[in-house]
């Protein structure tokens, strides 16, 4: 399972056939086609190599277990109530997912990126870390930051457009969310150097999807990561989708693949089976801690709702894709698996229920809360020490500002005249 040698082709392939950019087309096109056509032509020619059938589990899709010898001594310890917190856990962050959509189309928060099928993905990987280790995200690991202790209106600050992130890095041991595609497993790799400069053993995380693997970030930090074995974890969700472009288009391997390449051990794991995700991460926790250097691990899941509240996966997604990923739900089976160990009981399910609702209940609460900054705080963390400059660019922020303020007298003329109205009968 663990690949550390670089891939050779296919039967039948060519070395082209292998190059990941392959797969890319040239810009432009003879006939005019509409964004639906476009996105079924791609998703009918894209390679079929996304399907989990390769990927290492212990749990499948009906909750029994699977063998396999290179996971399991790494989940042994977990018992039924381990993995009842397992459950736990996913339960809550899919309904704090639920009502963060929700917030969303109430007008509460401008955008939210759901996570809605990959919570195993990130439950099991966050629930192996130790509280030392440090995490660089993307901005969907809404999961990660709650096991890492992000509070819930952490979860909406920077969505609500109030602040440019939700949480203190240093308080949770987790970078704010980074938007721009894959940045962060620059940043993860050398908090990682700096890790190894220490002496110490903690292991930095950077959790990105499959489109980041075709940014020059991604590979880069690769490269870094390898030539100085630095102990840092790439976690790929290969959610199959980055935003509407079909995994196959980018990569007509297993993602897994590229690491090795790199010099970099790989793990390609069923991202729905939140065992073997487990496994997987305190494996490579182990070797980073012992000096083994970095490890790639392909979490082979799907996103069930869209890209961002501003998407419509409808416009380009199969019904029939999405049909068959809901009967691999991380969630239906481990509940099956808990049944079958006689732990799934009324009263547990009804604590899960009940926890699941009060964090949702809380997240709703805090968001609507949440008060908007003062206009020009805005200035107030870009520099450690004041700047001339900077302090020049807040008044004349301050001037702009002035020129969208009602003269004054100008609102105690408004009530008056609106008093006056009233006291008419409204009639003018």
């Amino acid at each position: 399972m663990i690949k550390t040698q670089i891939p050779t082709p296919m039967p039948g392939q060519t070395m082209a056939d292998q190059n990941p950019e392959s797969g890319s087309t040239e810009p432009g096109s003879p006939a005019a086609s509409s964004p639906e056509q476009d996105a079924a032509t791609r998703a009918d020619t894209a390679p079929a190599i996304a399907d989990d059938e390769t990927a290492a589990r212990l749990l499948n899709a009906a909750g029994e277990r699977v063998p396999n010898a290179e996971l399991e001594p790494w989940a042994s310890e977990l018992d039924a109530e381990a993995i009842g917190g397992l459950y736990r856990d996913m339960v809550v962050v899919r309904r704090l997912d639920a009502e963060g959509i929700a917030l969303q189309r109430q007008g509460q928060l401008g955008l939210w990126p759901p996570l809605l099928g990959q919570e195993a993905a990130q439950i099991g990987s966050a629930r192996a870390l130790r509280a030392d280790d440090f995490v660089f995200s993307s901005y969907r690991e809404m999961a990660v930051a709650w096991v890492r202790g992000a509070r819930p209106e952490g979860l909406t600050r920077a969505w609500r457009g109030i602040s440019a992130s939700g949480w203190d890095p240093f308080t949770v041991n987790m970078a704010p969310m980074q938007v721009i595609i894959g940045a962060q497993s620059l940043h993860a790799t050398g908090y990682a150097l700096g890790i190894q400069n220490d002496g110490a053993d903690a292991v930095a995380v950077a959790y990105f999807g499959d489109g980041a693997t075709s940014e020059g970030d991604v590979n880069e930090a690769m490269v870094f990561a390898a030539s100085f074995q630095a102990p840092v974890i790439f976690f790929c969700q290969n959610n199959h989708w980055a935003i509407s472009e079909p995994v196959g288009l980018q990569a007509h391997r297993a993602i897994s693949d590229r690491a090795p390449g790199f010099g970099i051990p790989s793990m390609r794991v069923d991202g729905n089976d939140v065992l073997a995700v487990f496994a997987a991460m305190r494996s490579a926790l182990d070797r980073a801690r012992n000096g083994g250097g970095p490890t790639f691990i392909e979490a082979v899941t799907y996103r069930m709702g869209p890209h961002t509240t501003a998407d419509d996966p409808t416009r380009y997604r199969d019904p029939a894709e999405l049909e068959l990923w809901a009967g691999r739900d991380p969630i239906r089976r481990v509940e099956a698996l808990l049944r079958g160990m006689g732990a799934f009981t009324p009263e547990f399910e009804q604590q899960v229920a009940d926890a699941a609702d009060t964090a949702a209940a809380e997240l709703r609460a805090v968001t609507i809360a949440l008060k908007d900054p003062a206009p020009l705080s805005v200035f107030d963390h870009v520099y450690a020490e004041p700047h001339t400059a900077l302090e020049r660019e807040r008044e004349q922020y301050r001037v702009y500002l002035e020129q969208f303020e009602p003269p004054e007298g100008a609102v105690q003329a408004a009530d008056d005249a609106e008093s006056t109205s009233a006291d008419n009968g409204g009639a003018r």
